[in-house]
This record gives structure tokens, C-alpha cells and sequence, in this order.
């Protein structure tokens, strides 16, 4: 199984060239990511953390690197002299790494699954400690940590009801990859069960909660906040719509609602952020449709102030822009693509709303609509009635963000029990030595 692992990884990553090629030309920084996908690690990223016994910690993307964030601030805090290296698959997560884990010693690409090369890049990092944040397996990485004598952890852990079903192709594989991890550190009762039932063993598996409800850096003051509306050209005194994270397809649904919102509130803006910030022009033309005046975030300047819509085509600000929303929609789940997190609008006391495909989040989702802090629309006129009831009952809107942060703040201290874990394996490595 393993030798058919590696033959469908070498096609893959074949045929993929024409692709690679393509997006050499067009992604600006996207040469920088192959070079390191392929090993070709920057000397400036591996003097800080190669043969320093670093913690070594993998985040695919946004998503991940935001659960990433409080873990390494927590490290900074109890292990202040020990390297911290970061690594992410995505140029989003790579960004948002930068800005917001600035406690990182490093932060790097992360290899291709190529068997060869996932052992050179562990012998040239020598990492104590390789801790995988949520979901990131990857068999011929943990095999070759194995082999190296390298420990393995997961911290933040999250297996989703599809995930359950797929890794399950990978058979043998699979019991080798998990036997590779010596505590998996849980979000959830749930993701717990999930993993034994892939075949974790019961004694490795605790549950730490969601590091997440942790995070720090999209904390804004008042100040901050009128800057943001400033940058943003959103007159003082207009109601403010946020739709953060959506994909293709549902843009319909929130352009549609929005223009249901304006008959009754028509000075209410629209600031939108498709999950895909490449499709910025793509969504802006799209609003165009619905008679909408839309402008790219990047495109802002002080005399662009006649728009109803703001396309957030950047990296990293999502987060802090939640915070001047009135309302805000969280994406991905009007379409089948699971949800995204709804703990960032949440940690600024937002009313919220979301699709009914949350099936990514299922915790959360099951905690925040069971305690009245967000709802569920259907479709967009759904979505439009109850974006206009909100928005005309502020003490409604107010009860809800309330509630969401009360949430937040029964659930934090994931990341110091994650940490905890951490230390008590550096501590059994260091008997073993």
C-alpha cells in the first residue's frame, strides 16, 4: 500500500507541472513556495531552528495557522528559550503566519509528501518535537519521522465526519501514521471518538479543547475600529454587513439578500470576503449584476466613496474587519463546503448568522446556535429577512453577541493545556535520552 502511496503522490505531482508553470507566471511568490515545496529551504529560515531542537509546528493554512497562533504564544510564555519553527502548505497561510505569529523563530513551506525529500528536510531541521495542528497527515512525513526517531504530536485535533470515511483508504498506511503519534491532544469529545475509530490507541487521546477561542490577534479598541471603517470609506452612521469566507456560488445568495436589506435599510454597506482572495475581481463584476457598486479593497483610494459593496481581495484582515460588522455572515455554508469559523465574530460580540452546511464546525455550531449566540438561514431570502430583522433591533443584536462572547470566554485555555501536553512529552524524551 505504501509503494502505491508513493507512485499515485510521484503522478501527482507530475502531472501537476503545466499547473505549476502556470501559476509560476501568474502568482507573484508562488516560485518562492515551489522552491521550498520541492526542499530548497532559505538558509535564513533554518539558521534559528536546524539542529536546535526546535518544535516543529505544521498548519496548512488560514484556518490552521489561527489555531497555530495562541499554541506558540503560550510556548514563547512557558519555554522562552526554545526554537519555534512554523510551517504551512498555502501562500494565504504563509501571509497570515507572518502576521500574526510573529513569536515564530521560522516560517517555512512545507514538503511535497515525496518520500525522499520529507527525510532530507527532517535530517536538515532535527527537530525535537513535530507537532501537527488539526489534521495535517501525511504518511511518507510521519513515516519518516518514525524512522528518524523523531517524536510526533497533534494539538488542536479535528476530524470531520468526511475525513473519518477517507482516510480509511489508506488501509495499512493509516495504522502506521497513527501509531507514529504519541498523544493526540483533541478539540472535542466527538473528534476524540473520531480518531480512535480510525484506530488511534484510547490511552493517547485526550480532549483539550479548541485552541481558537484562545486568539488574540484580532482584538481591536474603539480607536482601531473607527481606523478600519476610515480605511474601509464607510460613512460614520451607515449599518455595516459583514460576509466573511464565501465560496463560489453563494456570492448569489448574499448580493440577493443584500439587495432585500436595502429596501428597508438602503445607507447599510456591504464589506465581503470570498474565501479565495484571487476571485476579487471575479465577485466584484458578479455584484455588478445585481446593481450593486462594488470595489476592491485594493483598489480603495480617498475618492472611491460612491460604492455598496467592499471586496476584501487581501490576506489577514478578515479578522479585525469582523469588528465594525453590525451583522455578519459566515461562508461556506449556504454551499456544501462545510462552514468556517465562526469564533472570530464571535470574539468581537457580533450577531451571526450561517448556512445550514456547518458540518466542518460541527462543534461549535451545535454550541453557538443551541445557546441562541447565532442562526441558521436556507436561502438567500432566508438570509435576507433575517439580516434586516437584526439590523432593525439592536437590542436583538446585541443579546446574541453577548451570548457569543460569554461563549468565548467559558471556553478558553485550549492553548495552555495544549502547551502542558507539550511539555510533559519533551519531558519523557528527555528521560529517554
Amino acid at each position: 500500500m505504501k509503494f502505491l502511496y508513493d507512485i499515485l503522490t510521484i503522478i501527482l505531482v507530475i502531472v501537476a507541472i503545466p499547473v505549476f508553470a502556470y501559476r509560476l507566471i501568474r502568482e507573484q511568490g508562488f516560485g518562492e513556495r515551489l522552491k521550498q515545496s520541492f526542499g530548497f529551504l532559505p538558509a535564513a529560515a533554518l539558521v534559528p531552528v536546524a539542529g536546535k531542537n526546535c518544535l516543529w509546528l505544521h498548519a496548512a493554512s488560514v484556518g490552521e495557522i489561527v489555531a497555530t497562533s495562541p499554541i506558540v504564544k503560550e510556548l514563547r510564555r512557558q519555554l522562552p528559550a526554545k526554537p519555534v519553527l512554523v510551517s504551512v502548505v498555502t501562500a494565504n497561510g504563509y501571509e497570515m503566519a507572518k502576521r500574526i505569529i510573529p513569536e515564530a523563530d521560522s516560517i517555512i513551506y512545507f514538503p511535497l509528501d515525496l518520500p525522499w525529500l520529507s527525510r532530507r528536510v527532517i535530517t536538515r531541521v532535527n527537530p525535537t518535537l513535530f507537532v501537527l495542528v488539526e489534521t495535517e497527515l501525511w504518511p511518507n512525513f510521519l513515516l519518516a519521522c518514525r524512522d528518524l526517531k523523531i517524536a510526533v504530536m497533534m494539538v488542536n485535533g479535528r476530524i470531520s465526519d468526511k475525513s473519518v470515511g477517507n482516510y480509511r483508504y489508506l488501509f495499512t498506511i493509516l495504522d502506521r501514521m497513527l501509531d507514529t503519534v504519541r498523544r493526540f491532544c483533541m478539540q472535542s469529545t466527538i473528534d476524540a471518538q473520531y480518531i480512535i475509530r480510525l484506530g488511534a490507541k484510547p490511552r493517547r487521546v485526550f480532549v483539550t479543547g479548541n485552541t481558537k477561542y484562545d486568539q488574540t490577534h484580532t482584538e481591536v479598541t474603539a480607536a482601531e475600529r473607527e481606523e478600519i471603517a476610515r480605511s474601509l470609506q464607510l460613512p460614520a452612521g451607515d449599518q455595516v454587513i459583514v460576509a466573511g469566507s464565501t465560496h463560489k456560488g453563494e456570492e448569489e445568495f448574499v448580493f440577493a439578500a443584500f439587495n432585500k436589506v436595502r429596501e428597508n435599510f438602503p445607507r447599510t454597506r456591504l464589506v465581503l470576503a470570498p474565501r479565495d482572495n484571487l476571485r476579487g475581481s471575479e465577485v466584484a463584476s458578479l455584484a455588478g449584476k445585481y446593481n450593486l457598486r462594488a470595489v476592491r479593497r485594493t483598489e480603495l483610494n480617498e475618492k472611491a466613496d460612491d460604492h455598496d459593496v467592499i471586496v476584501l481581495d487581501t490576506i489577514g484582515e478578515l479578522g479585525k474587519i469582523y469588528s465594525i460588522g453590525d451583522v455578519v455572515y459566515v461562508g461556506g455554508s449556504l454551499v456544501t463546503r462545510g462552514g468556517h469559523n465562526i469564533l472570530e465574530p464571535a470574539a468581537h460580540g457580533k450577531a451571526i448568522l450561517v448556512g445550514p452546511h456547518m458540518f466542518n464546525f460541527k462543534d461549535s455550531y451545535a454550541l453557538y446556535s443551541g445557546q441562541g449566540a447565532c442562526d441558521t438561514v436556507y436561502d438567500s431570502a432566508d438570509l435576507g429577512d433575517k439580516l434586516t430583522g437584526l439590523l432593525g433591533d439592536a437590542a436583538a443584536r446585541e443579546e446574541m453577541g453577548a451570548r457569543a462572547l460569554a461563549i468565548i470566554r467559558a471556553n478558553q485555555g485550549a492553548s495552555v493545556r495544549s502547551v502542558e501536553h507539550i511539555k510533559e512529552v519533551l519531558a519523557l524524551l528527555s528521560q529517554q535520552s
